[in-house]
């Protein structure tokens, strides 16, 4: 398979669980394209903020450090791009409003809070017993179950302050870049509906977020003061997002996902490109190659209809006709996607021409280098290193998989073997040493 929408986990060098994440270069670089205005907005250009995609049904978005995260379900049902920079806004307010931090000193105090709260409920219950008082023990229960949920109450109203505040963080930088917040209520809307369709009676002091009425009426006042509330995204902009919303329903909704999402425009490009991955998921590459070259011919400047026919030629077993069109989807990729660097030098390993697995390897280290969080990349890197007979540089690109991949223990056996072969004082030696001295993140 290709760096085309795949799936990895996100190990524990990143996260402290296990998080599926999606690598496909044409999402990442719409949403990246989403998120830039925004993030200048705010302030963040030149914080190193990475935007993560979870493949994760759910319509979601939260932030980790200098991540925002967000869930292909969100992306899938955003009907428009302006509903998830809405949702990108959001999450920017929190980062920018150093929310996270703030939040990890809330938990300190609710932790507290219930300590001391379990503390006097466990005195009065002592002091009953000694009285022998079951009322008073009783009442010392109370006083310590209580108090908990005081704590757990407080630090919940606090998050709802702060998601009040990337509200209205988020009209900010939406009024800053030209761009309407409609898309913000439209995904309020929805969460307001859903509640209603599932009959859900919710204690809002129970809940994190602000009821979604609550946010509609707060933010519905400020949003439609501004003059760019009715501005519609472009129409090329929206087609780009329908074809990305029709690759994740292909891949994981199964075959006939992008034709249900687009079963009022079955003939519409993004249902076409739906159907042409689905064939090649499900169906016959030699058809999926045909349906791609009816994309290309309709839409010659998108890179990545050619990947697809790259990824179609592969399974085809037509390695060498598949390094022709990555090698087109390259030139046409404004983003500079290293995943599609990765997939070129798949297909040139994929031909077993040892002058083209050689380039191989030189396009994968250079597409690594630039996505060097790929940790399924190094697989392939790997073997190409050991096809051309360069065994240390094969293990090292292992270690180097296994170590992006969080497998720390792993990483460091390969490193050790590599720098066994390595000169001492190398590149490749160093790079070694550095993963052999690493020390192991302690999980929470």
């Amino acid at each position: 398979m290709s760096a085309q929408f795949m799936v990895v986990p996100l190990g524990v060098a990143h996260a402290q669980r296990s998080v599926p994440i999606v690598r496909d270069a044409e999402i990442e670089a719409l949403v990246s394209e989403y998120a830039r205005p925004i993030l200048k907005a705010a302030g963040l250009s030149r914080s190193g903020i990475q935007i993560v995609l979870v493949n994760d049904p759910g319509f979601n978005a939260f932030v980790a450090g200098r991540r925002i995260f967000v869930n292909t379900g969100a992306l899938m049902a955003s009907e428009t791009p302006n509903e998830i920079i809405g949702v990108i806004a959001h999450e920017a307010g929190h980062i920018a409003g150093g929310h996270q931090e703030r939040l990890r000193q809330q938990l300190e105090r609710a932790q507290t809070m219930a300590v001391v709260a379990a503390l006097l409920g466990i005195g009065a219950g002592i002091a009953g017993a000694a009285a022998n008082a079951d009322g008073m023990a009783q009442a010392g229960a109370g006083l310590a179950i209580g108090g908990s949920e005081m704590a757990r109450r407080g630090l919940l109203g606090y998050q709802r302050g702060e998601e009040m505040t990337a509200d209205r963080s988020a009209l900010t930088y939406l009024q800053a870049t030209g761009q309407s917040a409609k898309g913000m209520l439209t995904t309020f809307e929805r969460f307001a509906s859903s509640m209603a369709l599932a009959g859900v009676n919710v204690d809002p002091y129970q809940i994190s977020h602000p009821m979604p009425r609550e946010r509609i009426a707060n933010l519905e006042t400020l949003a439609r003061q501004s003059p760019y509330f009715d501005r519609k995204d472009p129409a090329e902009l929206q087609l780009r997002h329908d074809l990305m919303r029709a690759k994740i329903a292909a891949y994981t909704d199964g075959p006939s996902g992008a034709a249900r999402l687009f079963r009022n425009d079955p003939r519409g490009m993004p249902a076409l490109y739906g159907d042409a991955i689905s064939t090649l998921l499900y169906g016959n590459p030699r058809t999926a190659i045909e349906k791609a070259d009816r994309l290309i011919a309709a839409m010659p400047g998108n890179a990545y209809f050619h990947e697809l026919r790259g990824d179609a030629l592969i399974k085809a077993n037509r390695a060498v006709e598949a390094a022709d069109a990555y090698a087109k989807a390259i030139r046409l990729d404004k983003s500079r996607s290293g995943l599609l660097q990765v997939g070129y030098g798949q297909a040139l390993l994929a031909t077993g021409k040892p002058d083209l697995v050689r380039k191989a390897a030189a396009e994968m280290q250079a597409g690594l280098s630039r996505e060097p969080e790929f940790a399924n990349g190094y697989r392939y890197l790997a073997q190409a290193y050991g096809q051309i007979g360069d065994i240390a540089s094969a293990e090292l690109a292992t270690a180097e998989g296994h170590y992006q991949a969080g497998q720390y223990q792993d990483a460091k056996i390969f490193a050790a073997r590599a720098q066994m072969k390595f000169k001492r004082g190398s590149p490749g030696w160093l790079r070694a040493q550095d993963i052999i001295e690493l020390k192991t993140p302690k999980r929470r």
